[in-house]
């Protein structure tokens, strides 16, 4: 009979022995008596822990599951955390959830925990986006705050971001001080469920106001959105939590014929309409291109459940939708809106963007040509918020994005922000519009100025405790023994942030990297392609990044073109993975 591994058996007779609800008992016996071990194993091997976006993982039981155990013992240790951060102060954390199941009831645990030590708790009425959320632990003078959400991942998971006093994700050392007062806790005796609802504040509508007042003043092209006031738009919150934020920001943007997609706008943490509420994939979209094609419309948008990313479908020469990528919707968010502060006369020398090192350098030249610094910064959005706390008063952010989809404009949150992202899309949208011409039209016409890059993700799933292992191993492999050629160019140049070193590949030559130690690799060959290894922070995946470019003399050479260098990354992707 196969056994247990006796630490899976020890933490899993700790959870029978403790003060754990029965009915959380019973399930666990249910499991033993039918000998689930390979379920039991992954529910309860190790302890869900902080990755680049908090703790994420499937409802259920167990230490590595969420549920109100697991995010009582978060919650505690971050109270901690607090009370010996900040000692002389009073202390205030605000708290938003999703759509997904259960993130009402596990909210309100957390505010009990937090409420239950001492701590003021801003707690949102209903439903907000992750953005809004930043944005209340700034306008509040909060120390910290949570947001439980599991993204765009499957209707199994669900999460919970934790936020520093700049209302950005918590980065080192905190991150790592957070994550050691979780792991000190080591019975959940040690966590006070008891909340003082005499410290839990309510909050709402005050707070969403005073948000869109900051959204509105970000448009730069007003007189063009008032010629093209009528722009056809078509929107989807893919059942989340952007479905009254996003269509009020286009209202007082001054647009006026946003269409809706009725049998989305209904919050349902079971997303029934979708296979993912991902609006990187097109299945995602389906309802709404369906709608766009019917009205015939300029501009497809949807995002995803706590509304921090956006999809979006503009179309081609040919009048057929085609969905943008992430590097292709925010080269062109950067583009735009460095384009439109120029015309404005507000470009002064002392601007700057960011973006992530796996982010497109399409970004990079089209901000060298314009003059403004480009920051790039360690996957997760987390780090851009980081640079813009610590430039803020020094410098102007303009915005800001990654290749996932995630963009900011303006420096009202520490977050990726959906809402505004939609409203400078649309605005974009209209002011090209205004010139006789269209969105794909301005991307061609900056990949003909600035080159034509084409990116790829491949993402490999590799599931549980063996999964873990084997990613573990791919990673050390790769730096053993880095590629010496990819895609048929030589590679020149092997940057590993783990380390901290930039190694070329000719000299030997090693020059530091001053970014904070993470475990990526970057390969860069010859002719100026780019590919980057590193394993999820948040799922059990190891992800592929491959960036190649080349230059473009015509919009009519583009397809051509494009088709050319998708192939290239095709034979790169698959000579890394064998």
């Amino acid at each position: 009979m196969k056994a247990l591994d006796s630490a899976v058996q020890t933490k899993i007779d700790q959870w029978l022995n403790g003060s754990y609800d029965e009915e959380t008992k019973t399930v666990i016996r249910k499991k033993l008596e039918e000998e689930k071990f390979d379920e039991l194993t992954d529910a309860f091997y190790k302890d869900l822990e902080f990755g680049t976006g908090g703790l994420r993982g499937i409802m259920g039981i167990g230490s590595n599951r969420v549920n109100k155990y697991t995010f009582g013992i978060a919650t505690q240790g971050l109270a901690n955390f607090l009370k010996n951060n900040y000692p002389e102060q009073d202390l205030k954390v605000a708290i938003a959830h999703d759509c997904r199941n259960n993130s009402e009831t596990l909210a309100k645990v957390v505010a009990d925990v937090f409420s239950a030590n001492g701590i003021h708790v801003f707690f949102f009425d209903g439903l907000r986006p992750t953005p809004e959320l930043s944005f209340a632990i700034r306008e509040l003078g909060c120390q910290s705050g949570v947001m439980l959400t599991a993204s765009h991942n499957p209707k199994e998971y669900n999460g919970y971001k934790a936020y520093g006093a700049d209302g950005g994700q918590f980065v080192a050392p905190y991150d790592k001080m957070v994550m050691e007062e979780v792991q000190k806790i080591s019975d959940v005796n040690e966590v006070n469920f008891d909340g003082d609802d005499s410290l839990i504040e309510v909050i709402g509508k005050e707070i969403d106001e005073k948000y869109l007042d900051e959204l509105v003043k970000l448009s730069v092209s007003k007189e063009a959105i008032k010629r093209q006031k009528d722009l056809k738009i078509v929107f989807s919150p893919i059942h989340g939590t952007s479905r009254e934020l996003v269509p009020e920001v286009l209202k007082r943007y001054g647009f006026e014929n946003v269409t809706l997609v009725d049998e989305q706008m209904t919050p349902d943490g079971n997303f029934p309409t979708v296979v993912y509420p991902n609006p990187e994939e097109k299945e995602a979209l389906n309802m709404a291109l369906e709608k766009a094609n019917e009205i015939d419309a300029d501009l497809v948008m949807a995002t995803d459940p706590d509304a921090d990313r956006v999809g979006i479908a503009v179309k081609d020469l040919d009048n057929n939708f085609v969905l943008l990528n992430g590097n292709q919707t925010g080269s062109l968010i950067i583009n735009y809106m460095l384009t439109a502060w120029e015309q404005a006369g507000k470009i002064t020398g002392n601007e700057y963007i960011v973006k992530t090192v796996v982010t497109s350098y399409l970004i990079d030249r089209v901000a060298e040509a314009k003059g403004v610094e480009c920051f790039n910064t360690l996957t997760g959005f987390k780090y851009i918020g980081e640079l813009m706390t610590k430039l803020e008063g020094v410098k102007q952010f303009i915005a800001g994005g990654e290749e996932s989809y995630g963009y900011l404009i303006g420096e009202h949150v520490r977050d990726k922000d959906a809402v505004i992202s939609c409203a400078i899309i649309a605005e974009m949208t209209a002011f090209y519009k205004d010139q006789g011409t269209s969105l794909y039209e301005a991307l061609l016409d900056m990949y003909v100025e600035h080159g034509l890059f084409r990116e790829n993700l491949v993402s490999v799933t590799k599931k549980g405790k063996a999964g873990a292992e084997e990613i573990q191993q791919m990673m050390m492999n790769f730096r053993a023994n880095p590629p010496k050629k990819l895609g048929g160019s030589q590679v020149v140049m092997v940057k590993d942030y783990q380390t901290s070193e930039e190694k070329n590949i000719a000299t030997g030559q090693i020059t530091d990297i001053d970014l904070p130690k993470s475990n990526v690799l970057q390969f860069i060959t010859e002719d100026g392609s780019i590919v980057s290894v590193r394993p999820s922070g948040t799922e059990p995946k190891i992800k592929f990044y491959c960036s190649v470019n080349s230059k473009l003399m015509s919009p009519e050479d583009y397809e051509l073109a494009a088709n050319t260098l998708d192939k290239k990354i095709e034979v790169m992707i698959e000579a890394l993975q064998n």
